[in-house]
């Protein structure tokens, strides 16, 4: 899942192989969201 850093919305993998550019307002610049990491506590 892919997002728009102009407009913030959610891109699919399909939308991101045809060409680099978001579909919503044709920005060019997009970036792979990260999830949030898990912390474990080692004992």
């Amino acid at each position: 899942m892919y997002k728009c850093f102009q407009c913030n919305k959610e891109l699919k993998d399909e939308n991101i192989k045809k060409r680099v550019r978001c579909i919503y307002c044709g920005s060019k610049i997009v970036f792979k969201a990260r999830t949030n990491p898990v912390k474990i506590l080692a004992r």
